[in-house]
């Protein structure tokens, strides 16, 4: 990128950083003390979490992800009930981010405890909800079946967005969702696929339980138009096509979001993603930082 454009450039990494991680600085206090700690962390930088969750395409998964959760009436009506997501949906957005980068990237201690804060909210939301068929039903975020569905629409939106805009992943995806399952057992997610066919199993084996419905579709239409700054809203724009493009159709009809063909998005988002990489340079504040840790220990 021309010297010229250097404060163009620097503005779209700043704005991008500061949605993302919550901070003004796009650089928050977690994210800078990954630089300390005593060990490499449960992943290290040859292990697939850490390239996957590096890479751009996880912005995507992100989205995907949420659009996932909103199929299970009982993840829906945690998050609906308990969280204040339309009054700060960037806020949820950024503990999401802190979750998963501090175990991604962070030393052991760092991730247990960011892992310990995670249940400790888990612990408080629970209630009930009324089902299609007009029985009021319990749930809890502590239940095993709401945490690996959680765990399965993050760690399978992830794989399936990087898969199209991503490189090739180390150990290739069966490594990813094998290890990534650690991260799951941390919050209390129990039986975690260690492959992607299991994956895949365990996802059919949710279809009877995923629903459409009013509330699902008020997430969906609030996902789509996230509080995002103005001049950023066409690329979230492309990103949510992105997303929604990578579903399956099931998925998809249930979320009443329309077919849009892969070979037609895959390229437009590819060239965002590769205008964003230059803004952002080769790595984010956070690898960089865990980066430091490591270079400290090997020395």
């Amino acid at each position: 990128m021309p010297a010229v454009l250097d404060p163009l450039r620097d503005r779209v990494a700043a704005g991008f950083r500061k949605v993302v991680s919550g901070d003004p600085s796009g650089a928050p206090e977690w994210a800078r003390s990954l630089a300390d700690g005593i060990d490499e962390g449960y992943f290290g930088p040859q292990s697939a979490p850490w390239f996957v969750h590096g890479s751009l395409p996880t912005i995507i998964g992100g989205i995907r992800a949420l659009l996932m959760q909103a199929l299970h009436p009982g993840a829906l009506a945690g998050v609906q009930q308990h969280s204040r997501y339309q009054q700060d949906g960037l806020g949820r957005l950024a503990g999401t981010t802190q979750w998963l980068t501090v175990v991604t990237f962070g030393d052991t201690v760092a991730a247990d405890r960011e892992c310990a804060r995670v249940r400790g909210m888990h612990r408080r939301v629970a209630g009930s909800y009324v089902d299609d068929r007009g029985t009021e039903r319990a749930y809890s975020a502590m239940d095993p079946d709401l945490l690996r569905w959680v765990h399965v629409a993050f760690t399978d939106s992830f794989l399936a967005t990087h898969r199209v805009w991503g490189g090739p992943i180390p150990g290739g995806p069966d490594a990813y969702v094998r290890q990534w399952a650690k991260a799951g057992e941390l919050v209390g997610v129990t039986d975690a696929p260690r492959s992607v066919s299991e994956l895949e199993q365990q996802i059919a084996d949710f279809g009877p339980d995923l629903r459409g419905g009013a509330a699902a579709l008020e997430t969906v239409d609030f996902i789509r138009n996230a509080p995002i700054p103005v001049a950023g809203r066409p690329a979230y724009a492309l990103l949510f096509a992105g997303a929604v493009a990578t579903l399956p159709a099931e998925h998809r009809r249930l979320l009443e979001l329309p077919t849009i063909p892969l070979t037609v998005v895959r390229p437009a988002v590819g060239a965002m993603l590769g205008g964003l990489a230059l803004a952002l340079g080769p790595s984010s504040p956070s690898v960089q930082a865990a980066e430091r840790r490591l270079a400290r220990l090997d020395a």
